[in-house]
This record gives structure tokens, sequence and C-alpha cells, in this order.
């Protein structure tokens, strides 16, 4: 059976002993030192983010539950993400104009897919074809520039503002501020079809809000199906040992193991954050039918309690963990009382 390398995101995770603290600052232009208004600032892949006043000043709150970086973005200026802001408890953020430009002559060139195709196999692999990622609708794909490289028959995109996704399933209107996307197929051979897909990677930065027009009992009922088997299930219940409480079994090849014996994990310099270890591959069963593998290609990572971990693109999922795409994620915080 064909198994699709899994997707790539862009995490990182710091270290915190506050409970509840606020981060201000200003936002300007790095040319003219004029304030920017209305830029978005937000944790990564939380539900905690705030815009900028008319004098481009800021106030967000966080707790030690948000481990994510901070994010500064505003269309037509690069990016900023700010990983010591809990040094920096008042910020001052110079954002520089993106000056670059497409070429339209590599744009519009004959590649063997036409824009249609692109954006099916762009919309597929990003959202996934599940019932959650068949929900969502990309509201601005006239931003999105995709390119495909017939020779080595590789996908790739960006986009010109961050995606806004509209997922119906799970309430959530996602801002997606994609920075990188590969998708590569497989070399023509009789045994698969023209357009099989070999790997997919990606990774972004995420803002998650609830839709204007919110359906509380459909977004409870949606998001506790969405979390059940997920990534971050397994990475939070894999931290507090608990997988055979959340229903995850584990087995070496065939053989149900002791998860214990293979995973190795011990706290790091007395703090919250624990490293995790894994020597070799292992196979997890969910639920008695849901099958996944996981494999580590660094010796170890650090996790904590909400989840949050290092090194994912380290972390190789496959089957049904490595089929979750961005239609099926949920934010660090959700289900926790932050």
């Amino acid at each position: 059976m064909k198994v699709k390398i899994p997707l790539f995101m862009y995490l990182f995770l710091v270290c915190t002993t506050a409970v509840a603290q606020t981060v201000t600052g200003i936002v300007l232009d790095a040319e003219t030192n004029k304030p920017i208004e209305t830029a978005a600032i937000y944790f990564d892949n939380t539900t905690f983010g705030v815009i900028t006043n008319s004098k481009g000043e800021f106030s967000i709150q966080y707790s030690k539950a948000i481990q994510s970086p901070l994010i500064i973005s505003f269309l037509g200026y690069k990016k900023q993400v700010i990983n010591n802001y809990r040094e920096n408890k008042k910020l001052t953020i110079l954002l520089e104009e993106n000056h670059e430009s497409l070429d339209e002559v590599v744009v519009n060139a004959d590649d063997g897919l036409t824009r249609k195709q692109k954006l099916r196999f762009f919309r597929n692999e990003l959202l996934g074809t599940s019932r959650f990622g068949n929900s969502c609708t990309i509201l601005n794909e006239d931003d999105i520039i995709i390119r495909y490289n017939k020779k080595e028959r590789i996908l790739t995109a960006y986009s010109k503002a961050p995606l806004q996704i509209e997922n119906k399933a799970l309430q959530y209107l996602i801002s997606y501020d994609i920075t990188t996307f590969t998708l590569k197929f497989y070399p023509p051979n009789p045994s698969v079809s023209k357009f099989d897909v070999k790997s997919v990677g990606f990774y972004g930065t995420t803002y998650y809000q609830n839709l204007k027009i919110f359906n509380e009992k459909k977004a409870h009922k949606n998001r506790e199906k969405a979390y059940a088997g997920s990534r971050l299930q397994f990475m939070r219940a894999l931290y507090a040992r608990e997988l055979t409480d959340n229903k995850f079994r584990i087995f070496a090849k065939k053989s149900p193991v002791n998860p214990w014996d293979y995973f190795k994990i011990e706290s790091k310099d007395n703090s919250e954050i624990k490293r995790v270890s894994l020597e070799q591959p292992l196979n997890i069963l969910f639920n008695s039918w849901e099958k996944s593998r996981i494999e580590f290609l660094t010796p170890s990572i650090f996790i904590d309690f909400f989840g949050n971990y290092t090194n994912v693109d380290k972390i190789r999922f496959s089957g049904a963990m490595g089929q979750q795409r961005v239609g099926e994620f949920l934010p660090f915080d959700y289900g926790l009382n932050i």
C-alpha cells in the first residue's frame, strides 16, 4: 500500500513559567517610521490575536499554554516572527516592504497542467479530502501562485497574501500564511496513475478565529471528532504517559508492546518540558481501527503538556495521522481553559 510522506508544519517551542502576561508594542514602516494600522498580531497556531490601532500600537495577553512564536503580518510587508517576546515586554516592530515581483513569463509558461488542475492538487493536499477537508473553502485563491516543473514532476506554491480558509465543519476562519508548499509526483510507471502523489511538505503560520455566524453545537461535535486520533491528542498523551487512556495502542511491527520500553521520556532542567527519544519506528492503533506509524529522524525532541513539540520536520507520521491536513487541524489551545 502506498503511503504518503506526512506534511510538515513550522513550529517553535519556548519554555516559560509565567501564568498570565501581556506583550505590548508598536508596528512601524521600516523606511518611513510611520505607524501601520490593522497589522495582524497573533500567536502561531492559536486563537489568540489582535490588530494594531491607528497609532500602530497593540497589546496581547498570553499564558504559559502559549508556546508559539508571535507573528506580525501586514499585506505588502515581510512577515516577522518573534520568539523572545517574554524577554522584551515592549516591542518595536519595523516591517519592511516586500518588493518581490513575479516573472509573468514563468508563471504563464506551458508546463503541462492548467491552473485549474494545479489548484485541485493544491487544495487536495493542503486541505485534505476528508469530510472536514471537503468542507473548507479558500476565499482568496487568486492570491495563490502555483508552478509545476514538468521535468522534475514537482508542484510548488505560495501566496501573495495569507490564505483565508473557511472551515464550515469545524467552524473556523483560518488565516494561513503559507511559507512553502512542495508536492512531488511519482515518475511515470505502469503501476501508478499519471499523477499519483509521492510526497507533500508544507508549512506556514496559522491564526484561528470562530466564524462570524458561529454554530457552537456543530463546532463542539466536529472539533471533538477532529481531535480524536489526531497528532495533537497523541503528543499530549505521549507527554502525560497516557497513551492507553487515550485509546492509543503501540506495536513494534505487528506485535503489541509496552510503549515505555521504546519511548524514552525525561524531564528537562526541572521544567515542564520533556525530552522524548525513539530509536525505531513504531505502529500506532487508535480506537482499534485507525492505523498510523511514527518515526523519529532525529535523536530526540522536546515536548510540553499542551502538545507543542520541536523538530516537527524530523517526526514522520504516516497512515491515518500522516493523511491529516489543514482541514482537520486544531489550534494548540484547543480544549484548554486558558
